[in-house]
Order: structure tokens, then C-alpha cells, then sequence
């Protein structure tokens, strides 16, 4: 039995790859195994943890988050930021890449939906960064990296969803993600300043006149919309978790009110804008859901047909240490990545070896952000790095998949390091 539902993990794992909706294939061959190889009445205990799912407060952050990110995706918002950004920063060799990373960041702050992210700055900053002579593989790793950032930066929902999964307070892993999202924000920047030094041409200035026209005309005023009123929007939201004022849950309905209110300061809010969220809002969070369903399945049926204990015999078996197991998950998750989306990895794999990494007394919340680090280099890693693929849909003509590919290495790498810099010192997360 126990060979079996490792034969499950492997046909659910191929089927996905081979391009089958995620979400009926864990459910539907789940169920198929079940009524093959276990009793008929041990799925009358699957309605249960569906209302248990459903119910979950936790899990109501998810939809709230992604109707607070695609607000300001409509708001207009990176828009203004990056222009302002990009005059603050313009006399700096690398000085609009910079403002790249971090309105990239303030975004990852504010929305922390990569996608949106990714389509947002590749329309605004890709075709200025190439008309200002930027090198084509600079501008695309800069914008590709940048976007995922709200991956680690909380309001995250991957942290959500890996809290969730983990059984772990999701404002623990908001608050220990902190310090390495900085960190690795800090680290895009040193590379930017450092490449622009050592190749001039690759990242030129913006000219002084052009600052000078831009400033004189209510500078301080743009400057205020584009980062005071994001930063007012990140602090409600994250003050009020780290706080103990509210729940991620309750902090979730202050930053889709706070988005509204944003997009009325923007001028943008309309019924037709409030529809187009509304429509995408539901849109993202039934496919989330649809998949958590089937992972429910699966995980139900996989423990039933004694894979989880199995595997923590293997384990205990092999003489494995902690640590050992928990560079060998690390690899295989990034491995995956290359291959199936992050929210397949966090509800098919986490599942499997979260309760052998408790049974070794290991930090979970450590886990969460290594396991996010670590699924943000899915985003980036070709050949199938869904942030490729988003600025891939949206670059000039003239802007090929191989200038992706070599533009994202050096950003790669910078993550890899980050990683493995977390995972020895975990007092990097405060």
C-alpha cells in the first residue's frame, strides 16, 4: 500500500507536467486510487475536510490580497512610482534599473502577486530602459527579478498559503520574511551599482536637464502620491499584523479598502474598474481553491494509503540528520521549479515531507522562508520561469527569450546565495 501511494505521488506529478489541469488531476486520480485500493466508506471523511478548508479563516487573506494587488495594479500606481523613482534616482549610473527594484519592492510590498507585478513593469519600464540605452539583458533580469520579489515580501501570499500548509502563524512567517526580502532587495542594487561601474554603457544616467524639467514642476506632490501614500498602505497593513492589532486575515480587508482608497486618490476608481478586479479577484482565487481541493484529496488519500509514515521510515532508515533532509528537500523543491508552479509544489510536495521535518524538531517557520527563498528561484529559473514567460508576452519585438535567459542568470544566483546564507545563519530572520 505504501508503494502505491508513492505511485500515486509519481502519476499526479507526470500527468501535471504533461499539461493536465492541476487541480482535477490531484482530486480526480486521488479519488480513482482511492476507490481502487482503499475501503469505499473512508471517503465519506473527505466532505468534511472540504468545509474544514472552506471555512478556514486564513485562507480568506488569499482573495483579499489579490483583490488589494490587482486594484493597484488598475490604480495606476507603478506608473507614477517608477517616474518618480527613476528622477530620484537618475543622476546614478544603473539610476532607473534601481528605481526598477525598488518600486519592484514597494509593490511586492503592497500587492505581493508576481504576476501583475512582472506584466506591470515590463509595459512601463522595459521600453524606457532599452530607449535609454540600457543593456537589453540588464533591463530583463532586473525587471523579471524585481517582480518576484513578492514572493518573499510580505504581504505574500505564498507565505500564506506555506502557512497554511505548515499549520504555522501566518504573521510569524510575514515577520521573519522581512529581513531577507531587504536583504535580497539590498543585494539587486550592490549588482546593478557594481555592473554599471565596471560597464558605464550597459547602465547610463539619466540626463541633469531632464531631472531639472522634471522636479520643477510639483515634484514634492508626485513624490508623495508615489511613495508616501504605497508606504502609508504597508504600514497599516503590515504595522497592524506585526503589532498584534489584527490577524493577516483582518490585515488583508485593510489593504483591499486601502487599495480602493488609493485608486480614488489616483483618480482611476470607476464601476468599470471595480468590475474588472472583481471578475480577476474571483477568477485568481477559484483556480487557488480548485487546487487546494485537490491537494486535500490527495494529501487524505496519500496518509490513508500509509505513504507519510512510509516516508518517515525511509527517512529514519537512511540515518538522515536534519539538516541533511532539509538540503535534499531544498534541491528537490528547486528542482521542481524548473518545471510546475509554485502552488503546486506548496500543496503536492510540502504536505508529504512537512511531517517528517516536525518529527525532527526542525523551525518551521526557518522552513517557510527557505521554502519561499527557494520557490522564488522557480519564478526566475529557465527555461520555464514564469516570470520569463509574463515579460516574455510583453517585451519589444527586438527583446528575445535568450536575452531573458542570460539577463536572469547573475539574479539567479544572487537568490542562490541568499538562500544558502538563511539557511546557515537563521538568525538572519530576527
Amino acid at each position: 500500500m505504501e508503494i502505491i501511494a508513492f505511485i500515486l505521488f509519481l502519476s499526479i506529478f507526470l500527468l501535471i507536467l504533461y499539461g493536465f489541469p492541476v487541480a482535477f488531476t490531484m482530486g480526480g486520480i486521488s479519488i480513482l486510487y482511492a476507490i481502487c485500493f482503499l475501503e469505499p466508506s473512508s471517503l465519506a471523511a473527505l466532505p468534511s475536510r472540504f468545509m474544514w478548508v472552506m471555512s478556514n479563516n486564513i485562507l480568506i487573506a488569499v482573495p483579499l490580497f489579490i483583490y488589494m494587488g490587482i486594484m493597484l495594479e488598475k490604480s495606476g500606481l507603478a506608473e507614477s512610482m517608477l517616474e518618480s523613482m527613476a528622477m530620484l534616482f537618475g543622476r546614478v549610473r544603473g539610476g532607473l534599473a534601481i528605481s526598477v527594484v525598488v518600486v519592484g519592492a514597494l509593490l511586492a510590498a503592497s500587492t505581493g502577486i508576481v504576476g501583475a507585478t512582472v506584466v506591470t513593469m515590463g509595459l512601463i519600464s522595459l521600453p524606457v530602459m532599452l530607449k535609454r540605452g540600457y543593456q537589453t539583458e540588464l533591463a530583463t533580469g532586473t525587471i523579471a527579478s524585481s517582480g518576484t520579489l513578492g514572493q518573499i515580501i510580505p504581504p505574500s501570499i505564498v507565505l500564506v498559503l506555506l502557512g497554511d500548509t505548515l499549520q504555522i502563524p501566518v504573521g510569524d512567517l510575514f515577520r521573519a520574511a522581512i529581513i531577507p526580502g531587504l536583504l535580497l532587495v539590498g543585494a539587486y542594487i550592490l549588482y546593478i551599482l557594481i555592473k554599471a561601474q565596471l560597464d558605464p554603457t550597459s547602465a547610463p544616467a539619466i540626463p541633469k536637464e531632464e531631472i531639472d524639467a522634471f522636479q520643477k514642476d510639483n515634484y514634492l506632490g508626485k513624490l508623495f502620491k508615489a511613495f508616501f501614500l504605497p508606504m502609508i498602505l504597508i504600514v497599516a497593513v503590515l504595522g497592524s499584523i506585526f503589532s498584534g492589532l489584527a490577524s493577516a486575515t483582518e490585515a488583508s480587508a485593510i489593504g483591499a479598502l486601502g487599495a480602493c482608497l488609493l485608486t480614488v486618490v489616483q483618480k482611476k476608481f470607476s464601476w468599470k474598474i471595480l468590475k474588472e478586479v472583481g471578475s480577476e479577484t474571483t477568477k485568481l482565487t477559484s483556480m487557488v481553491f480548485l487546487i487546494l481541493l485537490g491537494a486535500t484529496t490527495f494529501s487524505f488519500v496519500f496518509r490513508s494509503l500509509g505513504g507519510d509514515r512510509y516516508l518517515i521510515e525511509l527517512v529514519e532508515a537512511a540515518n538522515f540528520t536534519p539538516m541533511v533532509f532539509l538540503v535534499l528537500v531544498m534541491i528537490a523543491v528547486f528542482i521542481m521549479g524548473f518545471f510546475i508552479d509554485f502552488i503546486e509544489i506548496i500543496f503536492i510536495f510540502v504536505p508529504v515531507v512537512a511531517p517528517i521535518l516536525e518529527n525532527f524538531g526542525v523551525d518551521l517557520v526557518w522552513v517557510g522562508i527557505l521554502l519561499a527563498l527557494n520557490l522564488q528561484t522557480s519564478f526566475l529559473s529557465p527555461p520555464f520561469g514564469f516570470s520569463l514567460f509574463y515579460l516574455k508576452g510583453v517585451a519589444p519585438p527586438g527583446v528575445t527569450t535568450q536575452h531573458l535567459y542570460r539577463g536572469i542568470i547573475p539574479f539567479l544566483l544572487i537568490q542562490l546565495v541568499l538562500l544558502a546564507l538563511v539557511f546557515m545563519f537563521p538568525t538572519l530572520l530576527g
